[in-house]
């Protein structure tokens, strides 16, 4: 049966009658007063609204884009697939934040038990932390990948919020975040420092302009997260105004969504949110509009998955094992005949055998196959190595 979820959620206004036939806003299951709460059985992906940003910094108002955002997802049309997806509605404020962030949890817990992919709309970027709670429910440790230009680490001894729920996360105890990659930062808005502490702990860091360079090394680096967390100001102002935070520089649209849609490909991936959406400061509305464009990708990549984790079936995957000198270790690669994706197998002491199972396979690319080819140890494999030890 699992928890009654209908108690943390307000109802939408929507009439299917208001959509074209095959538009999603007539195909999905959406919680209003009329239908009320969906049935989650044969769900795939279920999108949850919260309307939180009392912890936003300097960009207050953006709890009302979930509403927004569904004006135009809802208008959009489902490609060569058959869309089974549920809109929840929207968790209002508790009484307090952390009565928020328990909603949250709790739901995107119970979600992932029944195989579902919540799709988090809120509110402010620090309902990441409430999103890592809910695997902490599971059990599970998890990788994390946030788009952002900047890393939210802010003061370890503060209160919690979207410039400093990092620091909640990594300190917090006990601890079930293996690996955290940032993509799109941009150095002039970081703290060298911070910057330093994410290496010496063997996390990612992807600047800007070294992502945007090579659009294709995004992808192993998103098929490694199990959460990712999109910060609208990591697009730049022209795309996305809808922020207070909005900057000249980040990505495009057009790469915005290349990256929701690499998340929805990753097998492994089980939950993404997007955050900092401001219908105050959105210009004709563009944000909002393309945010459910991003979203719209992230659906097409989850039902174009080719579920091919190689722990699977070794059958499926050519294995290429290479010496590298100096290395006692032998670097073994395998490749999936499916989607000529790449992975890593990295060794790891025997008795942490069920704590890190999942992440000894770490996803890569050709580019880092060619690396040890040419007698070198990726980068990847020495992070993964250090941390699995």
């Amino acid at each position: 049966m699992g928890a009654d979820l209908s108690i943390y959620f307000q109802p939408v206004d929507h009439r299917k009658s208001d959509f074209a036939k095959n538009a999603l806003g007539a195909k999905l299951k959406v919680h209003s007063e009329e239908a009320g709460f969906p049935d989650l059985e044969e769900i795939d992906l279920a999108i949850v609204g919260v309307k939180e940003d009392r912890r936003a910094v300097n960009n207050m108002g953006c709890s009302g884009a979930p509403d927004m955002v569904r004006k135009y997802l809802y208008q959009l049309f489902e490609g060569p697939y058959k869309v089974k997806m549920a809109d929840l509605g929207n968790v209002l404020p508790g009484e307090t934040e952390e009565d928020t962030y328990f909603a949250l949890s709790s739901t995107i817990a119970e979600l992932i038990k029944k195989n579902v992919v919540p799709i988090i709309i809120g509110g402010s970027q620090d309902l990441t932390y409430a999103n890592y709670l809910a695997y902490e429910n599971l059990e599970q440790v998890i990788n994390l990948v946030t788009i952002d230009n900047r890393f939210d680490m802010g003061d370890p001894d503060g209160a919690i919020d979207s410039r400093s729920y990092l620091n909640k996360i990594i300190l917090h105890q006990p601890n079930y975040l293996f690996n955290f990659a940032n993509l799109g930062y941009q150095t002039y808005f970081v703290d060298q420092e911070e910057l330093s502490l994410l290496h010496k702990l063997y996390f990612d860091t992807h600047r800007l302009g070294e992502v945007r360079a090579n659009m294709r090394e995004v992808e192993p680096v998103v098929r490694n997260a199990d959460v990712m967390s999109f910060d609208v100001s990591a697009i730049r102002n022209s795309d996305a105004p809808g922020n207070e935070n909005a900057t000249p520089n980040g990505f495009y649209g057009e790469e915005a969504c290349q990256i929701t849609r690499y998340a929805g490909i990753s097998d492994k991936l089980s939950s993404i949110g997007f955050y900092e959406i401001n219908p105050l400061y959105d210009k004709e509305e563009q944000t909002v509009h393309l945010v459910a464009q991003m979203i719209w990708y992230f659906m097409d990549g989850y039902y174009s998955r080719k579920r091919d984790f190689p722990i699977r079936n070794h059958r499926d995957y050519f294995k290429y094992r290479i010496t590298v000198p100096e290395n006692t270790n032998e670097l073994v690669f395998y490749k999936s005949m499916k989607s000529d994706r790449w992975w890593m197998d990295v060794p790891y002491p025997t008795n942490k055998r069920m704590r890190y199972q999942r992440h000894h396979l770490v996803p890569c690319s050709y580019a880092d196959y060619q690396v040890a080819c040419n007698r070198e140890v990726p980068d990847k494999w020495w992070k993964t190595f250090s941390k699995l030890s």
